[in-house]
């Protein structure tokens, strides 16, 4: 190969080298990826308040990049229900629909009650000091009055239930169906004696499993996710401008 042609294909080797990573993902997707996942975490955190307007410029500018990766970060966020786009006003944070959360919760609750019965049947010690482990946590969160915190322990916990039961895939399955409830949620934490609220019950499931009583694990797990079902309309009553309708 000629000198000449043999520089051009290292500087083109050079070139798209240079926009991709070492797993082969383009620069541009990795930064999609990064700003969806920050923005959705700012979005469930309702960090970012429903009805608020996001500006794509903004979000480029302070990433350092072209409006391309967040355009593609907010298309994926608008297709999950959390961002509107309407073309002559504006990109705005989605209110909670209401009419969701009932569907979501019930079939957040019986994959979960199925989880529950399954690692009753199935703790080993070593996972049930694991589980022990994230509820001493979330104690230690609510005595700081540390409610982000205490919402990722309240996450572990319920993702660890699927992992002791043998399908981690169903907790997967159920962030995507629960978007919408974890931001009502949100909203749960700071009403009076809910968060020792949530611990009563996780220590329910959990004393459960640890008697290795899968009913009962099932049953304290129901109870549980039901209370969120309950709590919808005092939840929207008290913050109505986050919901998509009023009491």
């Amino acid at each position: 190969m000629p000198a000449r042609a043999s520089k051009k294909t290292d500087a083109k080797v050079r070139r798209i080298a240079a926009g991709t990573r070492r797993s082969g993902r383009p620069r541009a997707a990795t930064a999609a990826s990064r700003i969806y996942s920050d923005l959705r975490a700012e979005l469930v955190s309702l960090q970012r308040r429903p009805g608020e307007a996001v500006s794509e410029a903004q979000i480029a500018l302070s990433y350092g990049v072209s409006r391309t990766p967040v355009r593609e970060a907010i298309l994926k966020l608008s297709d999950e229900g959390l961002l509107e786009i309407y073309p002559q006003s504006g990109i705005f944070v989605s209110r909670i629909p209401v009419a969701a959360l009932p569907e979501a919760i019930i079939i957040r609750k019986a994959l979960e009650e199925t989880t529950a019965r399954l690692a009753a049947e199935r703790a080993t010690s070593s996972q049930i000091l694991a589980l022990q482990s994230i509820l001493e946590r979330q104690r230690e969160a609510s005595a700081a009055g540390d409610s982000d915190t205490f919402h990722q322990a309240d996450e572990m916990f319920h993702a660890a239930v699927a992992d002791v039961a043998g399908y981690p895939g169903i907790w997967k399955y159920i962030q995507q169906v629960k978007v919408h409830v974890d931001r009502y949620r949100r909203l749960t934490l700071p009403q009076r004696g809910r968060i020792a609220k949530v611990i009563v019950e996780h220590e329910a499931v959990l004393t459960a499993i640890e008697a290795h009583d899968s009913e009962g694990a099932r049953r304290a797990m129901e109870i549980h996710l039901e209370n969120l079902l309950e709590n919808i309309s005092a939840t929207q009553h008290i913050n109505p401008e986050y919901f998509d309708e009023r009491p």
